[in-house]
């Protein structure tokens, strides 16, 4: 799978785990701060975050000093995905 073909994936994953039914994949930018930023997502966000690697990708993040280095924005998400993917 290329890199934008799981850019894109992963953001149609947020919109259906975060319920951003408002929002579409095209209006997500790729180095946008997912907390903090337009999206407004909080720390209950974050365990949905958790709860989606974990699910569509094999990532289990049981570290919180990790998860705040990965659930930075989705360019830096999908890199951790292609590195650590077990699904």
């Amino acid at each position: 799978m290329s890199n934008e073909s799981l850019k894109l994936e992963f953001k149609e994953h947020l919109i259906n785990y975060l319920n951003l039914l408002d929002t579409t994949p095209e209006q997500i930018n790729d180095d946008e701060a997912l907390f903090g930023g337009d999206l407004g997502l909080d720390s209950i966000d974050s365990v949905e975050l958790i709860v989606l690697l974990d699910r569509e990708y094999g990532i289990k993040i049981k570290n919180p000093q990790e998860g705040r280095q990965i659930l930075v924005d989705v360019n830096t998400i999908v890199a951790y995905i292609e590195a650590n993917r077990t699904k």
